[in-house]
């Protein structure tokens, strides 16, 4: 999808408005760090720092489609419990999200407990009921699908096998749909996709379209074989398949398969990219966008989303920046703004990763300049560069420097492979931005003493480190321009 395709569907997407109907849970998420074994078991003893809980499920589908853009009505099922309880409570800080939702005393609401540390999960708790529900509920559910699907552009139906899309709410699907003469996008779970219907697409992951057709799924030959299979053995209009880094695939009833590559991305937490995927799709198609267009947002959005961490919803914000950086140099997309520099470490230290900064003109780069960011970096697991602009080196250093001007210097830093960021600023010193960054390690060269970097203060006030670099002897800048103008 180019930078022209995405922006003209993005300023569609207000004008959408998608029915979730399906399994509604609360995700949450507690996080702290792991530094010893247990003494009573071979377990790691987890201190727990914080905690975050979100919609998960159906849920995360309408949170997605809101936050690119799109309004949600979402249908589902709570309990009268504590979960439920909490889930109308999130539901009611969720902006462009209607709520339909159906409380019924006596059923526990799915709650999703996950356990993490340095961004790895530990161990996950479910607290759920996966029964039918009975007439009355199901009654309800087929009610507000009734109610809920008067305007809507498509409807989305999220199965995690929970026991809320039952027949009958199927069969609500399929009417509300037919009045309106709009598409029924499907999330299947277990191997009978027969049982959704007649419905637009259906839409699984790699594993489940193997478990459902029993078939692998691994290249793209076998994808092509599965989906032929799935559609064979269903009612549906087109199938496609989820798959990974590999990106999506789908074939229609009349057509061939079509293949869309996903670009390399770095994963972090792959919770909830699936609905991610459904959201965009449906998102796309309820504008009027043919599958191809849809598939390729699907493929972008969920993309961004593995690369956050927990039940993550994305913005149009964050996809226009994936596209642009999907078509930059790799240096180029490492040069940034304190705004972005902002948003990236919030990301990185979501993951637990540790953040590290150092600074400097870094006009002429040597040999010197590489050993000591190669250093740097082996404190962190991600290393910002703040850069000098021109002005500022000239205050610094005098009339005639910088040699190289900012961009060129900027993208020779960018390109080096330990530099993760770098960040030009005009200021006489970096402080600013080491109060944007709050970096947990703060890094100068060993000509300062420790009480003489800028920032230091700073780090220190909240645990943070502040640790000296070496320097490779007999490299420097000006030692550089000086045998220049000997020779």
């Amino acid at each position: 999808m180019d930078l022209t395709s995405l922006q003209t569907l993005l300023a569609r997407l207000p004008q959408a408005r998608v029915l979730c109907v399906g399994d509604v849970m609360v995700d949450r998420f507690v996080d702290g760090e792991v530094d010893r074994i247990s003494p009573e078991a071979p377990i790691p003893v987890l201190s727990r720092s914080h905690q975050e809980t979100m919609l998960g499920g159906a849920g995360n589908v309408a949170r997605n489609i809101a936050s690119l853009g799109g309004l949600a009505a979402l249908v589902g099922l709570v309990g009268d419990d504590a979960a439920g309880h909490e889930a109308l409570g999130l539901l009611e800080g969720e902006a462009g999200l209607e709520s339909h939702l159906v409380s019924r005393a006596g059923r526990r609401t799915t709650l999703k407990t996950r356990f993490t540390a340095a961004g790895q999960q530990l161990l996950r708790v479910d607290h759920e009921d996966r029964h039918a529900p009975d007439e009355q509920a199901q009654a309800s559910l087929a009610q507000a699908v009734r109610s809920a699907g008067d305007e809507v552009h498509a409807i989305l139906i999220s199965d995690y096998a929970k026991g809320v899309v039952t027949d009958a709410v199927i069969a609500a699907c399929h009417a509300a749909a037919t009045a309106r003469g709009i598409p029924i996008v499907v999330d299947p779970k277990g191997r009978d996709f027969r049982r959704y219907g007649a419905v637009d697409l259906i839409k699984p992951n790699a594993s489940e379209l193997a478990a459902a057709t029993g078939l692998p799924v691994g290249t793209d030959a076998e994808a092509e074989a599965a989906l032929s299979a799935a559609l064979e053995a269903s009612s549906a209009r087109a199938i496609a398949v989820t798959r990974g880094g590999r990106g999506l695939s789908f074939r229609r009833r009349d057509g061939e398969t079509v293949h869309v590559r996903a670009r390399p991305r770095e994963v972090f937490d792959v919770s909830g990219a699936g609905d991610t995927a459904l959201a965009a799709l449906g998102l796309a198609l309820a504008t009027g966008s043919e599958l191809e267009a849809a598939s390729a947002f699907a493929v972008l959005a969920s993309g961004v989303a593995v690369g956050k961490p927990g039940t993550a919803v994305v913005t149009p914000d964050e996809l226009i920046d994936a596209e642009l950086t999907q078509h930059a140099a790799p240096a180029h997309a490492r040069i940034a703004t304190p705004e972005r520099m902002a948003a990236e470490v919030a990301k990185w230290k979501g993951r637990g990763l540790r953040v590290g900064f150092t600074n400097g003109c870094f006009d002429i780069l040597h040999r010197g300049h590489v050993a000591y960011l190669a250093q740097a970096r082996s404190w962190c697991d991600r290393l910002i560069v703040g850069l000098n602009s021109d002005a500022s080196v000239r205050a610094l250093k005098g009339e005639g420097r910088p040699v190289n001007d900012l961009e060129g210097r900027a993208l020779v830093l960018g390109s080096l492979e330990g530099v993760d960021l770098v960040v030009p600023f005009d200021a006489p010193t970096p402080e600013a931005l080491i109060r944007a960054a709050r970096p947990d390690v703060l890094i100068k060269g060993s000509d300062y003493a420790v009480e003489q970097v800028v920032g230091g203060d700073f780090v220190r006030s909240y645990g943070g480190e502040v640790r000296l670099a070496d320097f490779v002897d007999g490299h420097s800048t000006s030692e550089a321009i000086a045998r220049m103008k000997r020779a």
